[in-house]
């Protein structure tokens, strides 16, 4: 199994499952409210897992993982160097519980 395989075991299948549920399937981060309805979703590793390890370890548990929409996974995700990005910090924007933009002249509140 390589590394890039891990994501596709049913050890990992079965774990982000229960995350995702365990989150109702929205964004983790306070103030987001982002739904599988409204964003792609990723369960991500708070504490990262190991670079390259192709089979299950100690941060592959359920209380290390949180669900995340796009834009915060974007803002955390590794560098190559295995440094997260902005620190680890989130920026949450003025959105609703949707996870849509409150400002009513936003492109994504037409027609809303």
């Amino acid at each position: 199994m390589t590394a890039s395989s891990y994501y596709q075991s049913p050890h990992w299948k079965a774990l982000k499952l229960e995350a995702l549920k365990r989150d109702k399937f929205r964004c983790t981060v306070p103030g987001c409210g982002a739904t599988r309805a409204t964003s792609r979703l990723t369960v991500d590793h708070i504490e990262p897992r190991p670079r390259g390890e192709a089979e299950p370890t100690d941060k592959d548990v359920l209380p290390n993982l949180r669900t995340l929409c796009k834009t915060h996974d974007n803002q955390v995700m590794q560098n190559s160097d295995g440094r997260r990005r902005g620190g680890g910090s989130f920026t949450v924007g003025g959105c609703d519980e949707d996870g849509f933009p409150i400002d009513p002249s936003h492109p994504w509140r037409r027609g809303r």
